[in-house]
This record gives C-alpha cells, structure tokens and sequence, in this order.
C-alpha cells in the first residue's frame, strides 16, 4: 500500500487535522445515531408510542456514515481492490501500476462528485425536510464526499519533480470530460443551445470509446484500482455511451445509501469488530476447546465454529482470518496438527459463516431478489450446516490418520468456559429469537446487538477501556466505507445493466443455448466460481445477481434456492486460486507464499466445491426450512 503523506506543517496543516477531526466526528455521531435510534424505536413501539420520522432520518444518517467511511478509507488505503500486481510484481511495475490506478480514481471520483453536484441541486427538493433539515443538506454530502475522494486519491499518487503535475491534469480532465454536468449545475435541465452540438459530439465520443474504455477499466481493477471506482467508471461511461443521463449514477448512490435494509451492514460490521477487538476469541477458543478437545478432531470442530459464529458477523471482509488467525493457528499446532493443515483449514473456513443469520450477503440476497430475508436466512441454514458438517467430518478423519492426541472431558474446565463467554454464545441466541419471532426488525436487531456488545466487551468483561472506543470504529469504519462506496457504485452499474434489458436478452440466448435445467446449474457453478475469484461477493450480488434471477424464473429455480447457491458458489471461490480473496488474506496473514497456501487450501476447497454441487442439486436444503415455517415478520 502506498504511504499516506502526513499533513503540512502550519496553518494549512491545521486546517486539514481540523477538518479531519470534524469528518471522524461526524462519521462517529452517525453510527452513534445508527446504533441507538433503531433501539429507541423499537422500545417507543413497545410503549405504543413513536419516534417520528425516524427511519427517514436513519436511511439519511446511512448516507452520511457511507459517504464519510468512504473518504475515510480513501484516506487509509483500505478500499477493496483485486491488486494481482501488489503481489506479482516487481518494485517498479508496483509503483507505475500504483500511480495509475491513482490518478485514474481521481479521475473518475471527481466526475462523479459533479454528477453529485448536478443531482442534489435539480434531483432533491430543498423544501422537503428530514426532521428539521433539509433534504439537500444531506445530499450534499455526496458531492463532497467523491470530491474529497478524488483529491485525497490524487494527493497520494506516489509521484516526484515535474510529474507532481500528473494528479493536478487527472483532476482537471475529468472536471472538463464532464462539462455537461457543470452546465446542469450552473443552468439545470434550461442549457443553452448553443451547447447542444457540443454535447451531441459528447455523447458521441462517449459511443466510440464504449470498448476501449470498458476493457481499460476491467484490467485497471485486475491491476489494483479499487472495485468501487471501476464500477463507477463503467457506469459513467456506458450511460454517456447510451445517451442516457450521467447523473442518474448519483441518482443510484442516492438510492442505495437511503435503502433501510443496508442499515444492518455498518451495524453488523462493528458488531464484528468489537467481538474481534476484545478477547471473545481467546474466550471462545478456550471454551470450545475445553467442549471438544476430548473428540477425534476435538480442535478442528472448535475452530470451524467459532470461525463460522465470527464470518457470520464480519461478512466476506476477511476479518475472521485477520482477527482469528493467529489464536486458532497458535492452539492448532500446539495439539499437533501440521502448520501447512492449519493454514489450509483457517484460510478455508474464513468465510464459512456466511449461510448464518446475521450474514450481510444473506441480507443483500434477500434485498436484491425481493424475497423475505426471514426466507433466505431459513434457506441458508441446512446448506451452511452441511458445509461445517463437511470441513469438520474431514478434519476428523485426518486427525485420526496423523493420530492427533485428546484430553479427557474435564467438566469444570468446560463449566469455567462456558461461564466466560457465555455473553457471546448468547448473542445469536438473542439476535435470532428476537428476529424469527418477529418482535423486531432487521434494523432494530442491528442496534440491539451494538447496544448488547457494547455492555458485553466494555462494561461486563472490560476488554474495550472507554478510551479506545474510537480505535475500535476508526478499525471498522474504513471497512464499512469500502462495502458501502462498492454497493453504491455497483447499484449505478446493475442500473444500466437492468436499463438496456441486459437480462431479458440473456434469458433469451440462454434458454435457445440449453434446454435442460441441470446443464444450466452446472453452466451457473462454473460461472459463479470464476465470479468469486475476480468480484468481491457485495459487488457480484448488486450487478451479477440481477442478470441471474430471471435465468432462475426460466428455468424454475426457486429464488431462495437460487439465492443459496449463488451465495455458496461465492463462498468457494474466495478459495479458487488464482485470485480468491481469501488466500491473498492468509498469505499476509501467515507469511508465507501465496503458492504455498493453495496448496494447503486444496483438499477444503474440493470438500466445499462437492457442497456446492449438493446444494445445487438438491433444492430441498435450501427450501425445506421456509416451507415448514411460514411466519413472515
């Protein structure tokens, strides 16, 4: 990663540390607001009373938590990426490729600040107020929040001398590539005639460069431009090569940062990194441990469900592996398993909590094909079982073959363990009691669980002092805003695909391609698997699954199954070498080359792929648990 420069000394550098504590103020307040209010409203609910307009106000602090955790990992360099270059390449090439994709961020985030601009100014009512602020006052964080995205990319292009010109021309160019949407923001939809040649020959341009620039921007995001400027790239470019209007990429932003199902994300995010901040892992470790290491592959099932209670906190961030890595790999060796089993079994299991409730992905599944999310998390029970059930069963099998030893059952060590996190075992205990009941929502169970493990891990146990609360959200908000900036710019993406009936096209060729249902799931495992290992799974549900759901109608795939195998097939291919997220993750995480870790991944990785096909072909895994229970909360 490139080294951020630090701040000018003097008045300017004043400045910039005053802004930058006004912004981490802000982004704090907003998650505060975030966490608490759905709490609030939950109880008023109770007592028959409201708090008015109060989702209004919360999918409006989401904007402003997207926006700010957005600037905020442009700031620390944590914006998803694939990167194949930062591990490949050589010294120079790393430096050349990073002073590309810089210089290309900043070229695309400052368009995309002015079609913000254009937006807020002609999209949004400055009558229509959200409690007592106008909408546009929140709006305007859009503008600011690319603008200042755009500069902080073009500060940290590592360049020297005379080629400091470099990020000053990126942001330039792309101020005037844009022209029309400062004409929009100077006159509104009332520009001139005299203009209206020039942006003829705009749009043209825009047509002939469709290609070129669709096939730049696909092997930039393989060289390491972050996934959520290549979206937005793409989409600027093929609305404007389609005629269409630009600033509906705003528009989209806009749309998606004010969905009320996506409060959950930041919610659950921290959730994740208190758990992973406090020593719940260390607790956790020792209790399943005192539980199981009496069995044949005692510590394999001890590890596979703390990874999975953790995955389905953090989502697909990787954190599990991060956060876990070092304990689980530590206690593994220790009971005798070899270092290249445990590097494949943690860097397998990273993610293999993401069938659980509270799983983001499951979330955004359920948003995107507009089913219950009730449903699909039901769904994803029985198949995510199957794949634990799975890793554990050959885990077993190979502790047996190496003769691993077992401790005896010792019932007051287990007591002990049990006692010591017994506030996290009952987390999702809580959580899905309150959520399948249908006593609380989705986002009012988000604020329960910040509320239950901020008293857990700073009150009761003490492992998070007061002091370093604002560590622990400036550790998850860079991770928030590289989800959220994905998710916006990848819903402007899904926009024109839906747009120009991409998916009705598809269906079309697919059924004339393949008649029978079977050789068109096959055709989908495959598909999916290649998506797993270029996209990051937020991005690939927003722009892969929308082309999917009316291919899943033709050929008869119930939804939630469709849903499973989509999210199952992803889960795999953050394993699938070449680019799967997950073993770039523990290589850093364990040191060692990246070779060495898929060779130690391999065996998982056939185990979870024969999982895959299981849940593929037999829908009753994932449509047997929402048959049976029909409440819809």
């Amino acid at each position: 990663m490139d080294r951020e420069r630090s701040p000018a000394r003097g008045f300017p550098g004043s400045v910039l540390r005053g802004l930058g504590g006004l912004e981490q103020g802000l982004g704090y307040a907003a998650l505060v607001v975030l966490a608490l209010l759905p709490v609030a409203d939950a109880v008023a609910r109770f007592l028959k009373t409201g708090i008015p307009s109060s989702t209004d106000f919360l999918v409006h602090c989401l904007l402003v938590v997207g926006l700010i955790s957005g600037m905020l990992a442009t700031k620390t360099n944590e914006h998803l990426s694939i990167g194949l270059v930062d591990n490949f390449g050589n010294p120079r090439m790393k430096r050349l490729v990073a002073l590309g994709h810089k210089l290309l961020s900043a070229y695309i985030l400052i368009q995309v600040a002015l079609c913000g601009g254009s937006f807020v100014l002609i999209g949004l009512s400055p009558w229509y107020m959200i409690g007592f602020i106008p909408n546009q006052v929140f709006g305007a964080i859009i503008p600011i929040g690319y603008g200042v995205m755009a500069v902080r990319f073009a500060l940290s292009a590592p360049v020297r001398g005379k080629a400091r010109i470099l990020p000053v021309l990126a942001l330039l160019l792309g101020a005037l590539w844009s022209w029309p949407m400062i004409a929009k923001i100077l006159w509104g939809f009332d520009t001139p005639p005299a203009l209206y040649p020039l942006m003829d020959l705009w749009y043209t341009l825009g047509y002939y460069l469709k290609i070129p620039a669709v096939l730049f921007l696909l092997a930039a995001a393989l060289a390491g431009t972050p996934l959520f400027v290549v979206m937005g790239g793409l989409a600027l470019i093929l609305l404007q090569a389609a005629g269409g209007e630009v600033d509906v990429v705003a528009n989209q932003i806009y749309t998606t940062l004010t969905k009320d199902s996506f409060i959950a994300i930041p919610l659950f995010t921290l959730v994740g990194f208190f758990l992973s901040e406090s020593k719940a892992g260390e607790r956790l470790v020792q209790t399943f441990q005192s539980l199981f290491s009496w069995l044949p592959g005692g510590m394999i099932i001890a590890t596979v469900c703390i990874c999975a209670f953790f995955a389905s906190f953090t989502g697909a961030s990787g954190v599990t592996i991060l956060a876990l890595g070092g304990i689980l790999h530590a206690v593994l060796t220790k009971y005798g398993h070899s270092e290249g089993f445990s590097m494949g079994l943690l860097t397998s299991v990273g993610s293999i909590g993401l069938l659980f409730p509270p799983s983001i992905p499951i979330i955004l599944v359920g948003t995107a094909t507009m089913t219950n999310v009730v449903q699909v998390f039901l769904g994803g029970i029985i198949p995510g079982l199957i794949l634990v059930l799975g890793v554990i069963i050959f885990g077993i099998g190979a502790s047996v073959k190496t003769k691993i030893p077992r401790e005896p059952f010792n019932v007051s060590a287990a007591l002990a363990g049990l006692r010591a996190s017994f506030f996290e075992i009952l987390l999702p205990v809580i959580l899905m009691g309150g959520y399948f009941s249908g006593l609380l929502s989705l986002i009012e169970i988000g604020g329960v669980a910040v509320l239950y493990i901020f008293i857990v891990e700073v009150l009761i146990h003490r492992d998070i002092p007061f002091r370093d609360l604002a560590r622990v959200a400036a550790k998850a908000i860079p991770i928030i805003g590289g989800v959220l900036s994905i998710l916006a710019l990848a819903q402007a993406l899904s926009y024109y695909i839906v747009d120009t009936q991409a998916p009705e096209a598809l269906v079309r060729w697919m059924q004339r391609a393949i008649t029978s249902k079977y050789v068109f799931l096959l055709f989908l495992n495959l598909s999916l698997l290649l998506v797993g290992c270029l996209m990051d799974i937020f991005s690939a549900i927003l722009i892969v699954l929308p082309l999917i759901i009316p291919l899943g109608t033709a050929y008869g795939i119930d939804p939630i199954h469709l849903g499973i195998i989509f999210i199952t097939n992803l889960e795999v291919g953050f394993l699938t070498p070449p680019v799967g997220m997950n073993l770039f993750l523990a290589a850093y995480r364990f040191d060692k080359p990246f070779v060495a870790i898929c060779r130690h991944v391999f065996p998982f990785l056939l185990i979870q792929f024969t999982v895959v096909l299981l849940v593929t072909y037999i829908p009753w895994f994932s449509t047997f648990l929402p048959s049976i229970i029909s409440f819809m909360p």
